[in-house]
């Protein structure tokens, strides 16, 4: 495989760090430019992130001494250096898109882990195991922004990465309804304990935009491309709940559904352990082996134990039994800043690598 030259623009922020430690020593993308807003430029990222860093290994060191880039100000410069960039920023809706075209303008494509373009119907937004047929739409977004190479695509919110994955072999079956109650980490929401510490023996029922983003984003994932655009599916019915734990790291979802045609126990453990998507068949190097893991033990998942499962890019799965109102029902867990987020980002960019969309 190529090697490319990448950028990850909001390198600072705690998305950003995390596309950081996984790309120091990726064997496929070096990591060139680190960008981040004007306050940080001209700072090395030693120097700009300083006690900001909050992931569990120090800043790899050879990444400390790059002098770090306004996202913005160098946006040309910066797109002529690499063959794409990651962009985790945190800034107002309408600057995030119009950062992001910016870039794709310049022919420099972006992977996405921001919501601005997720639902756009020519910009793929990416589970990679799920609906990697969503790439074809690429072509129809390089007509609206006048490009031949530069595009966007996304990957989903974190909420959805357990569930919707857990869900996707049972298709078959006729998924009707799903509800889905999400018990989401800290790092979620940007922080740690130490910088947030009234989550601390605490539990807040609100996260603002989950639910939405929870119950519209599965449709697009399970839509299918007609005309060059993606067509969000209509069903199954799905409603969520999402509310903040006192958890590190590690989005667990507890999930019932109901089907068209019950399948039985065996066939839904068998779908989940023989289940394989486009990275598993093509050994992208961020793709688990085993995507989909069922645990018997009635004690699992657990966010201590599982979300560090195959580096944090494998689901895990637990407790599936008879419900009394919907079919079924079942615990499933992901690593919301690995799968969830900078993990998934890479897997999306592999995939694209793979696929020749940065060629």
């Amino acid at each position: 495989m190529k090697n490319y030259n990448v950028g990850v623009i909001g390198a600072t922020g705690m998305v950003g760090q995390r596309f950081v430690t996984l790309l120091a020593e990726h064997p496929w993308f070096k990591i060139k430019v680190l960008a981040a807003s004007g306050r940080s430029a001209g700072k090395t990222y030693r120097e700009a992130v300083g006690a900001k860093w909050a992931m569990k290994t120090p800043i790899p060191e050879k990444i400390g001494d790059i002098i770090v880039r306004d996202a913005i100000a160098d946006m040309a410069q910066i797109a002529s250096e690499v063959d794409f960039v990651f962009c985790a920023v945190d800034m107002p809706s309408e600057e995030i898109i119009a950062l992001e075209e910016g870039y794709a303008k310049l022919e420099c494509p972006v992977v996405s882990n921001n919501k601005e373009h997720r639902l756009y119907p020519d910009v793929p937004m990416l589970i990679p195991e799920c609906n990697s047929e969503h790439l074809a739409v690429i072509e129809t977004q390089r007509k609206r922004l006048g490009t031949k190479r530069g595009f966007i695509a996304v990957k989903p919110n974190c909420s959805i990465q357990s569930y919707v994955p857990a869900l996707h072999p049972l298709k078959e079956y006729g998924i009707s309804a799903v509800l889905a109650c999400n018990y989401q980490a800290i790092s979620g929401a940007g922080k740690t304990f130490e910088t947030w510490p009234e989550m601390v023996d605490n539990l807040i029922p609100f996260i603002k935009g989950e639910e939405q983003k929870s119950e519209i984003e599965p449709m697009k994932i399970w839509g299918e491309v007609k005309d060059g655009v993606i067509v969000p599916a209509e069903k199954p019915l799905i409603t969520t709940q999402c509310l903040r734990v006192p958890v590190s790291d590690g989005h667990t979802s507890a999930v019932f559904v109901k089907f068209e045609r019950k399948p039985l126990k065996e066939e839904i453990i068998k779908a989940w352990s023989e289940y394989k998507g486009e990275p598993q068949r093509l050994g992208l190097p961020s793709a688990p082996k085993q995507f989909l893991n069922y645990f018997e033990d009635d004690n699992r998942p657990q966010a201590k134990l599982d979300r560090d499962l195959e580096g944090g890019m494998a689901v895990s799965i637990g407790r599936l039994r008879e419900d009394s109102l919907f079919d079924y029902k079942f615990v499933c867990l992901s690593h919301n800043t690995l799968r969830g987020a900078a993990g998934g980002g890479v897997l999306v960019a592999e995939l694209l690598a793979a696929k020749g969309y940065f060629d």
